[in-house]
């Protein structure tokens, strides 16, 4: 028995009595090394853990029953495995079917290989880790566990996934929303918060009409009834000594990035391009507002990228090139690069070139005109995280148009039924209705 191995791998993000229940099965066997699942391995097929690794791991290690702990960089056992040569590996029977059930046989064929043996301990009834994570989400989150939580998702995740939210009702839509292809679960890992969307809700151009404290006002509203990270559009960021205040703010509230981009004098929307007067900051001017607002931040998790604007303005990608490694040399978190071209090529050749350069720095995307690129091609030209920007917006716009039009023509709301959410689906939807 002291000779024998035994290996578990398990995520320990909700330890249930399931999970001790299979620990407890293994350490009949013999010693008990557990394979916590790394951050990156767990959100390559369902959301990011509420506990970061190192947290996973000392929890764990404090088991009755548990002898050793290893980090398992990928959803695969067959790395660990390959090191460790258990003679058993143990694991609740319920990865039979679904996403990990290609995992199970690699298992199987690996340890055979030894004269391993796996066993499948009996699913704990009436212990549910999907129930238990509703019941977390429904209690909430604080400023500063949703602030890190950016962060966390870049270096777990391939692409992080950003969708605008302009009111608490979208807010909810992103929080909750997801697909399952191929076994696995997609969602929306956060929200972006933008100005041009804010704007045109209040009927107002897309100018900096709206003031910062209008904005901050409506955002609360989904930061009530959400948990997810929030970025925000902050424009220009407004002068140097405002810009100061505005970080301040954000970060008390728990968003976890700003972008500014780098253009002075009355915002225009950068999709207008050249069409319109735009004039760009001078580097050393935007460096400066850059440094100045790392210095007013409090903490290291708080995020400020620079939007580089030299695309749109037809200045290339050599001009381009030098603004985004004179932002990240003044302490910009990462560099968003945006272009109104159609093909992206010039986004491509952006990537490339940077990469070269800066392997470390993320790169954020607003793929509103060159939406034909896949999230796995921005993952595979450096992408960090796309902002698909202002969709929720402009799909609302057009459905409540039909629904005006529907009651006008029929002088009645009978016919626009159909494309209408059912009252019942709306006391559903928001929590504390009934």
């Amino acid at each position: 028995m002291e000779n024998t191995k035994v290996y578990v791998g398990m995520s320990a993000d909700l330890i249930h009595p399931g999970h001790l229940n299979i620990i407890k099965e293994a350490s009949k066997l013999g010693s008990v090394t557990v394979g916590v699942l790394t951050d990156e391995a767990i959100a390559s097929y369902k959301r990011l853990p509420y506990l970061n690794f190192d947290q996973r791991k000392m929890i764990v290690e404090y088991l009755k029953g548990v002898d050793k702990v290893i980090p398992q960089n990928t959803l695969d056992y067959v790395p660990n495995l390959l090191i460790e040569k258990p003679d058993f590996v143990v694991h609740g029977d319920d990865w039979k079917e679904g996403i990990q059930k290609t995992t199970r046989q690699r298992v199987i064929d690996t340890i055979k290989q030894w004269g391993g043996k796996l066993i499948d301990v009996p699913y704990t009834q009436g212990i549910s880790s999907s129930i238990l994570n509703e019941r977390i989400k429904s209690i909430g989150t604080t400023p500063e566990i949703r602030m890190k939580r950016l962060r966390r998702l870049i270096n777990a995740k391939k692409i992080v996934r950003i969708l605008e939210s302009h009111s608490g009702l979208t807010g909810l839509i992103i929080e909750n929303v997801k697909v399952k292809i191929n076994d696995v679960d997609y969602e929306f890992d956060g929200m972006w918060s933008s100005s041009l969307t804010d704007s045109t809700s209040k009927g107002k151009p897309d100018i900096e009409a709206v003031d910062i404290t209008t904005r901050l006002h409506g955002l609360n509203d989904t930061l009530e009834c959400t948990s997810k990270p929030f970025i925000f559009d902050g424009d220009t960021g407004g002068k140097v000594e405002h810009f100061l205040f505005t970080v301040r703010t954000l970060e008390r509230l728990g968003i976890s990035a700003v972008i500014i981009e780098d253009k002075i004098g009355l915002k225009k929307n950068s999709l207008l391009g050249t069409s319109v007067l735009q004039n760009q900051s001078t580097i050393d001017d935007f460096c400066i507002k850059i440094k100045s607002g790392k210095e007013a931040q409090v903490t290291d998790d708080f995020m400020i990228i620079a939007r580089v604007e030299s695309l749109i303005l037809g200045k290339g990608v050599t001009d381009a090139m030098e603004r985004a490694l004179a932002y990240i040399d003044a302490g910009a978190d990462g560099i968003m690069i945006h272009s109104k071209e159609k093909s992206g090529d010039d986004i491509r050749d952006f990537c490339s070139k940077f990469r070269k350069v800066n392997i470390r720095t993320p790169i954020v995307v607003v793929p509103t005109t060159f939406n034909h690129i896949t999230e796995d091609e921005f993952s595979e030209m450096g992408v960090n995280i796309v902002i698909y920007a202002n969709h929720m917006l402009r799909a609302s716009y057009p459905a409540m148009l039909n629904v005006a039009k529907s009651i006008l023509t029929h002088g009645r709301s009978y016919e626009a039924n159909e494309i209408c959410m059912p009252i019942s689906e709306i006391l559903e939807l928001i929590p504390g209705t009934k």
